[in-house]
Order: structure tokens, then sequence, then C-alpha cells
């Protein structure tokens, strides 16, 4: 029996841990969104009859590409030119975003994805879609991220100052009084 010394042992390797939650949420919504776009083909195809409703299929998907062919460079020059201006990215960026994930969504077979995706595309729709997405982001990101991605929020600014004026060293080279402002959260649209 051969005994181990303190320079053979290894530590123990991890319990498999399996998939991450993240993982197992999304597998677990892909086959129910699969369930239900499978049901709501059979319910439109005893309807309207199996070669509508194939034709239909695939006339969403044929949009869908057209509208990613179409939208997808178009936001990119906008996120492009936001740049070039040293605008922050955001609208422009979240647009572009949610026209390729609503493309994508359209080029799937599915009535429901393409529903979902068309809601995506439409300029009305997309612009609440994107005020959702950038308060999701906007909550997970740090506010120096958030502000250089989506911008500074609204900005209250007063004129003087209650506080003495900084050191002339620690002037940044402004002339004139500070002034002092105050970030707050947009009004909800």
């Amino acid at each position: 029996m051969a005994t181990q010394g303190p320079q053979d042992r290894r530590p123990p390797a991890p319990p498999v841990a399996g998939l991450g939650r993240g993982l197992l949420v999304g597998v677990a919504v892909a086959v129910l969104l699969a369930v239900a776009e499978v049901f709501v083909l059979i319910v439109i195809g005893r309807t309207i009859g199996w070669l509508v409703t194939i034709l239909l299929v695939i006339a969403t998907s044929l949009l869908g590409a057209w509208v990613l062919r179409r939208e997808g460079p178009r936001s990119w020059r906008a996120f492009r030119a936001d740049l070039r201006e040293r605008r922050p990215p955001g609208a422009s960026a979240t647009d572009g975003l949610l026209v390729l994930v609503g493309g994508v969504l359209m080029v799937l077979p599915g009535f429901i994805t393409d529903a979902v995706g068309a809601l995506l595309v439409a300029p009305p729709t997309r612009r609440l879609a994107r005020g959702v997405v950038q308060a999701l982001l906007t909550r997970r990101l740090t506010p120096s991220a958030a502000t250089t991605l989506f911008g500074p929020r609204t900005v209250r600014v007063r004129t003087g100052s209650t506080q003495a004026p900084p050191p002339p060293s620690a002037q940044s080279g402004v002339a004139g009084e500070p002034i002092e402002g105050e970030i707050i959260d947009p009004p909800p649209h």
C-alpha cells in the first residue's frame, strides 16, 4: 500500500455544477417557445389551410431577411454618425440591436417569433422597447458606463454657488463663476 505525501495530494475535483441558472432558464424558455410555435402553427394550419400557412411562414421569413438587409446598415450608419459627432451612441446602438434581434426573430419560422420581431422592428414599438432595454442596462451598468453609453440624464443647472470657488491651481482654466448642477432622472415617456 503506497502512502501519499503532502506533495502528491491533489485538490479534490470540483463537483459538477451542471448548467448555470441563466442557461437553464434560457433552454426552458426556448423549449416552451418551440412548443408554443408548433401549437400555433397547427391551429393556424387547421384554420386557414396548410398551404397558406406554409406560404405565410415563408413570406414572413423573407420579410425578416429584407428588414435585416435594409435596416441593419441604416442603424449601423446612425451608430457610426453618433460616434463621429461624439454623441453617446445609446439610442442608435439600442435601435440597431433591436432591429437585428427583430429581423432574426422574423427569419425564424413561426408566428409568435414573427409577431415579436415585427414589434421590435416597427419604429413606434421599437421606441418603447428601446426605453425598456436602456432602463434595464442603466440599472445593471455602473453610472459612468451608463452615462457614456446613453448620455447624461437631464441636468438641472443653477448659476452661482453656495460654496467657495476652488483655488486657482485647481481650476481647469475656464473663466467665470462655477456652475452647480445635479443629474436627475428623466421623466417617463
